[in-house]
């Protein structure tokens, strides 16, 4: 090996030249680049360049280097040893930029469509995918036959499921309720065990609950998959509320039914929640001891809102029957004794 001051002088103005030309590609043309995808409806195109900012410098310089040593009068060997490093090396950049731009795409996927959850479980295990393809990749680039590895990993996955049962059983739930879609992020569930809240997140082992009084609720995800549960999201955020009324067996019912439409009309346009063009309508049921009682069904933009809504229409209900006449009877019960 007999290296030279030219030589050396060589390998600086290739690694310099590479670092000059990187940072021009990244700061001007893939700058620029991006501003136009800005302007673009599709949201693909900012998540290709966005990746491609932080790994183009690190590609060109990789490249110098590898021309730097080409020139460069090295033994066989020792120029072997430099360009398989380099070459595990751009593996492992390329494999992250793969998982930088798969999981953008998935999050813009689900945020688009809503097909897929934003759910760090998928998230995570499309990262463990690509590292592993990336690993077996860099193992194969340096000579190491893979097959006795995938051999043995056959053989000590099956000590490992039996060993991890609870977790794997958590782990394919989570699978189960992704694919299934029957709970997203941002759906408010009730479980049949009493749990209930807006869901946050459904991870590897675990899908967390945010209950109305700000608690967190951890289920695991076999638990939930497998529970009775309903998703008040789904098929759509809005749901009927209904509020039970009683009157007077003295009351006019047909005036009962117009003054309760009015005031409930009033409610869903004017209080925040409702829905302004819903109609809404009275049902009477049943002939109690003391009242004649009868359903008013009124229509909420989602879950939490029947609880303002129903707030106000008791509040300016119970308002107008006083001012109408009408009178919500106290309950009442006649007892006879014997001597």
């Amino acid at each position: 090996m007999n290296i030279t001051i030219n030589d050396i002088i060589y390998t600086f103005a290739f690694i310099i030249g590479s670092l000059i030309l990187g940072f021009v590609v990244q700061n001007i043309i893939l700058a620029r680049l991006h501003k136009i995808t800005l302007r673009t409806k599709w949201g693909g195109d900012e998540i290709i360049t966005a990746s491609l900012r932080g790994s183009i410098v690190f590609w060109i310089l990789l490249a110098g280097i590898y021309a730097a040593i080409i020139h460069l009068s090295l033994t066989p060997e020792l120029e072997g040893i430099i360009l398989k490093i380099l070459v595990v090396i751009f593996i492992l950049s390329v494999t992250f930029f793969f998982m930088r731009l798969t999981t953008g795409f998935l999050r813009l996927y689900s945020q688009k469509t809503a097909a897929l959850p934003s759910a760090s479980l998928l998230i995570n295990l499309t990262k463990g995918i690509i590292l592993v393809l990336g690993g077996l990749i860099i193992l194969q680039s340096l000579g190491i036959s893979i097959t006795p590895l995938i051999t043995a990993l056959g053989v000590g996955g099956l000590a490992v499921a039996l060993a991890l049962q609870d977790t794997l059983s958590n782990l394919f739930a989570g699978f189960h309720i992704i694919v299934s879609k029957m709970v997203l992020p941002g759906d408010y569930i009730k479980l049949g065990s009493g749990e209930e809240g807006y869901v946050t997140d459904v991870s590897w082992r675990n899908t967390t609950i945010r209950a109305l009084p700000n608690n967190i609720v951890v289920v695991p995800n076999s638990k939930l998959a497998s529970s009775i549960l309903t998703n008040f999201h789904q098929p759509a955020n809005e749901m009927s509320a209904l509020v039970q009324v009683g009157v007077s067996y003295d009351s006019d019912l047909e005036k009962v039914e117009k003054i309760t439409i009015e005031v409930a009309r009033e409610v869903l346009k004017e209080v925040p929640g409702g829905v302004p063009d819903f109609e809404p309508f009275i049902r009477y049921h049943t002939f109690d001891d003391f009242s004649i009682n009868f359903s008013v069904i009124l229509r909420v933009k989602e879950f939490v809102d029947q609880y303002l809504i129903k707030h106000e229409f008791i509040k300016r209900l119970h308002k107008r029957y006083r001012a109408e006449g009408i009178e919500i009877p106290y309950p009442i019960r006649t007892v006879f004794m014997k001597r």
